[in-house]
């Protein structure tokens, strides 16, 4: 397939408290698709190396390599993370339904955006969404109101991104 290099903005994703090996794995493969530049694995979010520096296999699995060509980095704590992003300029875009969420079609990116997403469960926690320029939201027409991460994430940047 490709590449549309239309669109050469600095894009980065966070994962924050994702607990599934199999969805941060799936992240990895989509960010590579669709050209993000970093992952920040924040929290308790699995990352592609244990702690001892080896591969991870269950990861690898569902990345398919792609943990190898995304630039990632693990930092324990978000906030301070979100604070050096701002400062440096970049616009912070919350995956999450939320009261002030807006559709997600309707987000205008800048030329430096963070996407952030949070706990399958719980998402994005309060505190980090106050942080956020904008709070995005995929309208949802079944009884289940969600989608996993890892599928919520592709769509919503394969949109924005207009890949």
């Amino acid at each position: 397939m490709k590449k549309n290099h239309e669109n050469q903005k600095n894009n980065i994703v966070i994962l924050h408290n994702i607990r599934s090996v199999e969805n941060v794995g799936a992240i990895f493969r989509t960010a590579d698709a669709a050209g993000i530049n970093k992952i920040y694995l924040t929290g308790y979010t699995p990352a592609p190396l244990d702690r001892f520096g080896r591969k991870r296999g269950d990861l690898a699995k569902s990345a398919l390599g792609a943990e190898e060509f995304v630039p990632w980095e693990q930092r324990k704590n978000i906030l301070p993370l979100i604070a050096k992003l701002k400062q440096e300029n970049y616009f912070l875009v919350a995956i999450e339904q939320d009261k002030n969420s807006i559709d997600y079609k309707k987000v205008k990116l800048k030329q430096k955006n963070v996407f952030i997403i949070g706990a399958e469960v719980t998402g994005v926690p309060k505190n980090v969404l106050k942080k956020c320029d904008v709070i995005a939201e995929i309208p949802m027409r079944g009884k289940k109101e969600s989608l996993n991460v890892s599928v919520a994430l592709g769509i919503m940047l394969f949109r924005i991104l207009n890949i």
